[in-house]
């Protein structure tokens, strides 16, 4: 056995990831740290539960765009990897906070078997330590520092307990952000979703567009990229509504009930009285905000936000009886 300084022929040689780079595995080098995350083949990684996954990538002094595809499945339950079998989870959203070299990024809202997610942030130079390891981690909202206890306390009994676990990293990209970014004005309520500015319980179809329907009672209007949708002036984000086709005991209550939500949501359309309101907002680190600022048009509410900068926003909807919000479109003014 040779030697050439410190190292020893029996050393791994690890190889870092070198931007623009799309990793789809686990069973990768550049993957060098995991804590509660499973390695995956076709996937990079399941969570346990809140966890960390710490990637080497060449950074060489500059700064990288981050950007994750998150999902959930029929393994995405508390003791997956024990082998433990569970009754399915009650339909209520993961509320789960994204960070990065010890910094808040993005939180996402995932509900139902077949969410996924987007996530999006740019680190700078600095934030990159010189043996270019980018940490990110997992963690349920209810856990952590930072957090404001406000937030806590108003998602109290409306999220899924541990909802980190199971979490899927599907995807993750490390590329130099561009000069210049593609910027529209407008999204619908899909397209809002997918660019991360928005999250509201995940798309089950990538590829939808148009009205996004809200059934959490809540969602996060998050920072966003550098330069995009979103990122500076305002954003109105335009609300609607829809008749809850919730489900009764029976299928002829079932029924029933979903014709006379119809029916009481069909009445307050032709009233131009259907319009959404949203309660309250709240900064997820910061606590309360200023009284929401939206006006009424016919069936429709525009939502009207500074652009979130350091901290998601969370947005409290007031509910009403028969009828779920939508997001309709998202409007970036400067």
């Amino acid at each position: 056995m040779s030697t050439t300084g410190p190292a020893t022929d029996l050393d791994q040689v690890v190889l870092p990831a070198i931007p623009p780079v799309h990793l789809l595995s686990g069973q990768v080098s550049a993957l060098q740290v995991t804590d509660r995350l499973h390695r995956g083949t076709q996937i990079v990684g399941r969570f346990e539960t809140t966890g960390l996954a710490g990637f080497k990538v060449a950074a060489q002094g500059r700064p990288l765009r981050v950007q994750m595809s998150l999902s959930a499945d029929e393994l995405s339950v508390s003791g997956w990897h024990l082998g433990e079998t569970q009754p399915p989870p009650p339909p209520l959203p993961r509320f789960v906070q994204i960070r990065s070299q010890g910094r808040l990024r993005q939180c996402v809202l995932l509900r139902g078997r077949k969410a996924h997610a987007q996530v999006a942030f740019d680190l700078t130079a600095e934030e990159i330590p010189d043996d270019g390891l980018i940490c990110v981690e997992a963690l349920d909202i209810t856990e952590g520092d930072g957090i404001c206890d406000e937030v806590r306390q108003a998602v109290d009994g409306k999220i899924m307990p541990d909802g980190v676990a199971g979490l899927r990293i599907d995807k993750i990209v490390f590329e130099e952000p561009p000069a210049v970014d593609f910027d529209p004005d407008l999204l619908d309520g899909a397209r809002a979703e997918l660019s991360s500015l928005v999250s509201s319980g995940g798309l089950a179809n990538l590829n939808r567009q148009g009205p996004r329907v809200m059934r959490s009672g809540f969602f996060v209007v998050n920072p966003v990229l550098r330069d995009t949708f979103g990122s500076s002036g305002r954003i109105i984000l335009r609300l609607g509504s829809r008749a809850d086709s919730g489900a009764g005991p029976t299928v002829v209550w079932r029924k029933v009930n979903s014709e006379l939500r119809w029916l009481r949501h069909a009445t307050r359309r032709m009233m131009g009285a259907a319009a959404p309101s949203v309660s309250r907002i709240l900064s997820i680190t910061g606590g309360a905000m200023d009284a929401p600022r939206q006006s009424v048009n016919g069936n429709t509410a525009d939502l009207e936000l500074d652009a979130p900068a350091q901290s998601p926003y969370l947005v409290v909807m007031a509910p009403r009886d028969g009828a779920v919000p939508t997001l309709e479109l998202a409007i970036s003014q400067p």
